[in-house]
């Protein structure tokens, strides 16, 4: 196993630890408020095979900002030829900034930069566009027809009221407050302008999976990292980074040594990044295995406040992975709606842990999301018959069902 290298910033010395059973439906811990980053319209999409249109997407994320989320993958400037599906993220970078969606919430749009040419092209498209001048071209075409139902608005408490992890009620009874929240939400008429964009970026955990990934070593990308993280901060820019098969690898197999993460993602907080995401890539993630590594994560300095976790379901073990993270404080995660989802780099693959599963387990532990779980599974319907593929999620179905009788 390679060594942990122990960086100056972060390493604090773990004088002493308090032992807490793992796994116990006796745990004291708390949930609180719950951050959801969804990356239906970013890395649910970029997968996909069939032709998604500018006008499609923008629904997407026109109706994603009406759920309450406040953090939103919506593209990716990377070349076309590598990654299709995104060869449009300068039209919505265009339209977002020109004529941002109605919310309940101020939104952060993300944007993934894979080099310093990507975040050039990103500032010189922002530079470009004044609010109200970019064309709406998302008007033309009506969202669907919403289901009958009128689920409430969600509003951020002042303070999030503090709720077990864990829960004894009965998991299958449908809270009549869907967003987790129960006072209903202020206008939005003024959300828009505080919406901000900000950047992702990415590395590996693994020399094989970099070299697939980005052509190089992963020296060399925390290089183009640490060139893009000075750009970014020199326009006030927050950076998010993700450190990709932190749990599995396609080349080199499930162990990844948790001390391999560690070191990538410390990297990258002493550079400068604001969050780093924690990627299950290959969804080979299992529960003990998210434990031992979000323990050495600790042990080497790194706060639970600056991750998030990133799992996909190939093997059904999303949600588990996050209880565990829920019990090691980890309050962010990401999910996509509909359970959209893959990696062009990791064959075999399944989607992200769904958004609506992912908010449904969530409210059922008593956690706060602000996310309306009923117009998120409309969504997740909506998206997957667009684009001719299962939908995903489990909890969304049954949302819908129950809606629907």
């Amino acid at each position: 196993m390679a060594r942990l290298k122990l960086t100056p910033r972060l390493v604090r010395t773990i004088a002493s630890q308090r032992t807490t059973r793992c796994f116990s439906t006796t745990s004291h811990r708390f949930a609180g408020e719950v951050r959801i980053i969804e990356v239906g319209p970013r890395d649910g999409l970029q997968n996909e095979k069939t032709s998604i249109s500018l006008e499609t997407k923008l629904r997407l994320i026109k109706r994603l900002a009406q759920t309450g989320v406040r953090d939103i993958e919506a593209g990716s400037f990377v070349a076309p030829k590598w990654v299709p599906q995104m060869a449009n993220s300068v039209d919505v970078l265009n339209h977002l900034l020109g004529h941002p969606p109605s919310a309940p919430y101020p939104i952060t749009y993300n944007y993934l930069v894979p080099n310093l040419k990507g975040l050039q092209n990103l500032l010189k498209t922002a530079d470009d566009v004044k609010p109200g001048t970019a064309p709406d071209l998302s008007q033309p075409t009506e969202d669907p027809e919403p289901l009958p139902t009128p689920p409430p608005s969600p509003k951020e408490r002042e303070e999030a009221e503090s709720a077990p992890i864990t829960s004894t009620e009965d998991p299958n009874e449908m809270p009549s407050d869907t967003s987790g929240v129960n006072d209903p939400v202020k206008p939005a008429s003024s959300s828009a302008s505080g919406n901000q964009t900000e950047i992702s970026l990415f590395t590996a955990a693994t020399e094989a999976f970099s070299k697939a990934n980005t052509n190089c070593s992963i020296a060399e990308s925390l290089k183009r990292c640490k060139e893009i993280v000075a750009l970014a901060k020199s326009r006030d820019i927050r950076v998010r980074g993700y450190v990709s098969v932190a749990l599995g690898c396609p080349y080199e197999g499930p162990n990844v040594a948790p001390s391999r993460v560690a070191e990538v993602t410390a990297s990258l907080l002493e550079m400068g990044v604001d969050e780093v995401s924690v990627a299950d890539t290959t969804g080979m993630g299992t529960a003990p295995r998210t434990r031992d590594l979000l323990k050495t994560l600790s042990a080497a300095g790194i706060a639970s406040q600056d991750l998030a976790l990133h799992f996909h379901d190939t093997y059904g073990q999303a949600l588990v992975n996050v209880v565990v993270g829920l019990e090691h404080g980890i309050r962010a995660f990401d999910s996509s709606v509909g359970g959209l989802g893959g990696c062009p780099y990791s064959k075999g693959a399944t989607g992200n842990v769904a958004t609506e599963d992912l908010v449904y387990c969530l409210h059922s532990l008593g956690a706060t999301t602000g996310i309306d779980v009923e117009k998120m599974a409309e969504i997740g319907s909506w998206i997957s018959t667009e684009l001719g593929r299962e939908n995903d999620s489990r909890a969304g179905k049954a949302v819908l069902a129950r809606l629907r009788t």
